[in-house]
């Protein structure tokens, strides 16, 4: 299998991660911008995050022979703390950056005005940079916040194919399969969706616009979600083509609307990271200790 993880957040994950998704089949990831559990304070923390996504991040990735992409955005959590909101009117500069396919998360958490405003000016944002957009949908009273995104997208004027609305599950893929939007599941060990409901969602619903993530943060989560959702869908009877669209053409296909993917060949036996310099430096750190 040939995986892109099109939601993953490596920054709360070790060089284990990397040599295992590496070995398990993932060449590409992207990895979008959200809170990190402990709140942020002021808008220098997010530029600080902002640049580790399209500097250091992808550096670390590369010495493991995966290639990493980022989504940036102030996230529909913070956008309730006004010590954050300004973040807003620092990503322009940020949009125009070529490690950043897509502008995410954005969306829902709590249903607040203010989420409101922030989904609506970074919705903006994506039509002036000629960017596709990644959505979070809420964890909590998520129907309510996928049908309140849907209303919101069809008054924005942003295409449909443009927006990824993610963390779906049984009860709220049925709302955006006839949106024209793309589909997105999260693949966790205890919540959201697991490989064997996901079968099921692409067995009723098929393979067209599903993408499928890891998201693999800094709770109970698992990295290697992607390759067993694979599994999963070659046991129940997928071929290797649907297999192949869900995992690796469907991500591709709607990154590549940004214009800014570059990706390694997928089926070349050669960099299985092994020929990345380690000892290489980004801004004069390594992935080596002591160096």
């Amino acid at each position: 299998m040939r995986i892109f993880d099109p939601h993953i957040h490596m920054t709360s994950r070790t060089t284990d991660d990397y040599e295992a998704l590496r070995d398990a089949g993932v060449r590409a990831v992207v990895e979008p911008a959200f809170w990190t559990g402990q709140p942020r304070t002021n808008p220098g923390s997010f530029t600080d995050y902002f640049d580790s996504l399209i500097g250091w991040e992808p550096f670390r990735a590369a010495r493991f022979g995966v290639r990493h992409h980022c989504t940036l955005a102030l996230n529909p959590k913070e956008a309730n703390d006004p010590r954050c909101v300004p973040v807003l009117g620092l990503l322009p500069r940020y949009l125009a950056k070529d490690q950043v396919v897509a502008v995410g998360e954005i969306g829902y958490d709590s249903l607040t005005p203010e989420e409101d405003r922030a989904l609506e000016t970074q919705l903006g944002l994506a039509e002036e940079h000629g960017l596709p957009v990644l959505v979070h949908t809420p964890h909590r009273d998520k129907e309510t916040g996928v049908r309140r995104t849907l209303d919101v997208l069809r008054h924005c004027g942003l295409p449909p194919e443009r927006v990824l609305i993610d963390h779906l599950t049984e009860l709220t893929v049925g709302l955006v399969a006839g949106s024209g939007c793309w589909m997105g599941f999260s693949i966790y060990p205890d919540t959201k969706m697991d490989p064997r409901r996901m079968v099921a969602v692409l067995a009723e619903y098929g393979t067209e616009r599903m993408v499928v993530n890891s998201a693999a943060d800094w709770g109970r989560s698992d990295p290697l979600a992607t390759y067993r959702t694979g599994l999963a869908m070659r046991d129940a009877g997928f071929s290797a083509d649907r297999v192949d669209e869900v995992l690796w053409r469907n991500p591709v296909a709607f990154y590549g609307q940004s214009g800014r993917l570059v990706l390694p060949d997928p089926d070349a036996d050669a960099e299985r990271g092994e020929g990345e310099d380690r000892s290489a430096t980004y801004l004069g750190n390594s992935v080596l200790r002591g160096r």
